[in-house]
Formats: structure tokens, C-alpha cells, sequence
């Protein structure tokens, strides 16, 4: 899962959020180095990965772009699934999505300085790009691909894969909507599991 579900799925809790969201920025067991909410945030989102890639409607998805673009597939697939989050956002949250994603800004910009460095980094220029809200368009996720194209010397393609999301884009939408209901259940619990083991410590 990229960017938008990690934020989502991580409950109400504002440093949660915060390590779900750098969960891809914190390796081993560094996460200890973290305030207690932080690391249950990034335990969680190593569970959502670990779900979503062994996941057989995920796998479904990414065997529709293996051909052309190899272990990159579920890095697009993971970009395209926020698209279907973004677009379909009022199915989950009575917030809007703009509103939502304000109050996430304004969460990172108070928290900055906990931040790994990678993630002090790109959250300014996330903000200023209002990258989460423009997953809703696909112009925005021709965006992302474009620039994870560059970050790979052009070697992934990935700029090339939007013509398959409007190809089989009512195929990768109804992969994404079964999917993510598992995946909110799965969270939930693994979640509240997680705070658990924190509080038996």
C-alpha cells in the first residue's frame, strides 16, 4: 500500500499515523528508537505490506503489469490501489478527503523533527505538491509514476503504466474495493493487537 492507506488505516491516533506513514523510512529494529505510538505505527505498516503482497487479489493485480514492468508491479499496484482510495474516498471516511488530508499536513508539519531524514525531506515538497489529494485524478498518478521513473534512470517504465490502469480499470477497481475490506478488517486487529503487546511490556 502506498502513501493514502497507510494514513488511513492507521486509526485516530495522530503518532500512529505518523508511523504508518514512515513505516518504508525506519529499517530493522530501529523503529525502537522511536517514541511508543511511533513504533506501533511502523509495526503496523510492515504487517500491512506483508498482507497486501501475499494478498491473492493484489498478486491478481500485479500479474497484469509483470510483463512490462517486472518487480516494479506492485509498486504501481500499490500507487494504483491509492487512486481507487482517493477517488472512492467517501465510501470510507464522512470526511472529505481535502479536509482530511489538511489535518494530516498540519500533523507532519507539527512532528517534523521525529521524522527519519528521508521523510523530513519529501514532506515539504509533499505538501507543497498536495501530493496525497491529486492520487483522485489520474493526471496525479501520472505524476507518481513519473517521478518514480526518473528515481530508477528511466529503467522501470513506470511512467508508461497509466494505459494500463485505464485498460483494465474497472478490473483493478473491483480488485481494490474486495481487497481493501480485507485489509481494513485485517488492520483493525492487528492494530489493536499491536497496542496490546506494548501495554503487556
Amino acid at each position: 500500500m502506498n502513501f493514502l492507506a497507510h494514513i488511513y488505516l492507521s486509526g485516530d491516533n495522530e503518532l500512529i499515523t505518523i508511523g504508518n506513514f514512515v513505516g518504508d523510512g525506519v529499517r530493522g529494529n530501529k523503529y525502537k528508537l522511536y517514541p511508543r505510538e511511533i513504533q506501533i505505527g511502523i509495526q503496523l505498516h510492515r504487517h500491512i505490506d506483508t498482507f497486501t503482497d501475499a494478498h491473492p487479489l493484489f498478486r491478481q493485480c500485479t500479474k497484469r503489469l509483470h510483463k512490462g514492468y517486472g518487480h516494479y508491479s506492485g509498486v504501481i499496484v500499490d500507487i494504483f490501489f491509492d487512486h481507487f482510495l482517493a477517488k472512492n474516498w467517501k465510501t470510507y471516511s464522512d470526511i472529505p478527503l481535502d479536509v482530511y488530508i489538511s489535518n494530516f499536513y498540519k500533523s507532519l508539519s507539527k512532528n517534523i523533527d521525529i521524522l527519519p531524514p528521508r521523510f523530513k525531506r519529501i514532506t515539504p515538497i509533499m505538501i507543497e505538491g498536495n501530493w496525497l489529494l491529486s492520487y483522485a485524478r489520474i493526471e496525479g498518478i501520472q505524476t507518481v509514476l513519473n517521478g518514480m521513473n526518473q528515481r530508477t534512470k528511466g529503467l522501470s517504465k513506470m511512467n508508461e503504466a497509466t494505459k494500463e490502469l485505464i485498460e483494465h480499470y474497472a478490473a483493478f477497481e473491483t480488485d481494490f474495493t474486495l481487497f481493501f475490506e480485507e485489509l481494513k478488517t485485517f488492520s483493525k486487529m492487528k492494530r489493536i493487537a499491536i497496542e496490546k503487546q506494548f501495554q503487556d511490556v
